[in-house]
C-alpha cells in the first residue's frame, strides 16, 4: 500500500476525530440546563382578607408575600406597621397588594369620614320608601333634590328642584353598593355636597318636604326649571309670590297718541254761467245772481 496514501488517510481520521469532538462538546452545551439568573425578590402587604371600604386595617387583615422586584407596584408597602390603623377609602380583594390610594390617612377614623373629599360635606336627609325612590337610592347613585313647600307671602304650595347631581354616599348604614343590585331598606340616606348645598339641604329639609329623584350617572346637565306650584297643576296661573309694596315698578313707556288731521274744505262749485250775445256784443251772466261778468 502507497506510503503516501496511508498518510493522507491518518490525517484525515485526526481531522475527523478532532470535528467530532468539537461538535459533541456544542452539542452538549445546547442540551443542557440553562442555568438560572437569581431574580431579586422584595417583601409586599397584600390583604388576607376582603378589605371593603370603611374599615380600619388591624394586624389580621394583612399579611407579608414576595413578589419580584421588578414588578412591585408603586404605592405599595413592604412593612405591615406601614398600613395598620389606617382606613380603606376603596374596596381591597384577598392577595391584592395594599396600596396607598386606597388608604386614608392614620387617625382620620373608620366609617364614612375617610371617603369625603377635602372641602366636601356629608349631610344625612331622612327619607321613607317613597320619598326614596322605592329604595333604590343606592350608594354610589345620583340624585336630585326637590323640595315642597309654601314660599312667605305666599299661599299657593310650589315644588322646586334646589340640588342637581347629588353623590349618595350611603344608604342606612350601607357606604358601598349592593353587589346582587337589591334594593336596601334605608330610613336615612347621606349626600355629599359642598357646605354651601349643606347649608340648602339643610334648611330644606327644615321649611318642607324633600323628595330624591333618580338620575343616570353619566348624565351631566343641570337643568334650570321654574318649579311648579298648586295653580298650575290644575290648569290655572301662578300666583305671584313676590310682595309689591315699597318697591319700585319700571317706568312704562307711554303710547304714542294718534293725531286726526281733518281733510282740507272742498271749495263751493262755481256758479253756473251764461254767455249771452247781442249783435257784435257777447256778455256773460250768471245765473241767480242778478249779474254779468
Amino acid at each position: 500500500m502507497d506510503r503516501r496514501f496511508l498518510t493522507v488517510l491518518g490525517v484525515s481520521l485526526v481531522f475527523a476525530l478532532v470535528v467530532s469532538s468539537i461538535f459533541y462538546q456544542m452539542t452538549a452545551r445546547a442540551g443542557g440546563r440553562p442555568k438560572k439568573e437569581k431574580v431579586e425578590q422584595r417583601e409586599v402587604v397584600v390583604a388576607a382578607r376582603p378589605l371593603p371600604m370603611g374599615v380600619a386595617i388591624k394586624p389580621a387583615d394583612v399579611k407579608i408575600s414576595k413578589m419580584s422586584a421588578d414588578q412591585f407596584p408603586k404605592g405599595a408597602f413592604s412593612r405591615v406597621e406601614e398600613v395598620i390603623d389606617r382606613p380603606v377609602v376603596g374596596n381591597i380583594l384577598l392577595d391584592e397588594p395594599v396600596m396607598d390610594g386606597r388608604l386614608g390617612a392614620r387617625g382620620a377614623g373608620a366609617g364614612l369620614a375617610p371617603i369625603i373629599p377635602v372641602g366636601m360635606r356629608a349631610v344625612s336627609v331622612r327619607v321613607n320608601e317613597v320619598v326614596g325612590v322605592a329604595g333604590y337610592v343606592l350608594p354610589g347613585m345620583r340624585v336630585d333634590v326637590l323640595v315642597t313647600g309654601r314660599p312667605p307671602k305666599s299661599d299657593d304650595t310650589v315644588t322646586v328642584t334646589v340640588l342637581q347631581n347629588i353623590l349618595v354616599l350611603s344608604a342606612g348604614q350601607t357606604i358601598q353598593p349592593e353587589p346582587k343590585g337589591e334594593a336596601i331598606t334605608a330610613p336615612v340616606v347621606t349626600l355629599l355636597v359642598t357646605p354651601e348645598q349643606a347649608e340648602t339641604l339643610t334648611l330644606a329639609g327644615t321649611e318642607g318636604r324633600i323628595q330624591l329623584v333618580l338620575r343616570n350617572g353619566s348624565d351631566q346637565l343641570s337643568p334650570q326649571t321654574k318649579g311648579r306650584a298648586i295653580a298650575e297643576l290644575y290648569g290655572g296661573r301662578r300666583a305671584s309670590t313676590t310682595p309689591t309694596e315699597g318697591v319700585a315698578r319700571p317706568r312704562v313707556r307711554p303710547h304714542p297718541v294718534a293725531v286726526v288731521v281733518a281733510p282740507p274744505v272742498a271749495p263751493p262749485p262755481p256758479p253756473d254761467e251764461v254767455m249771452v250775445i247781442r249783435g257784435t256784443k257777447k256778455t256773460v251772466e250768471v245765473l241767480g245772481a242778478g249779474g254779468s261778468k
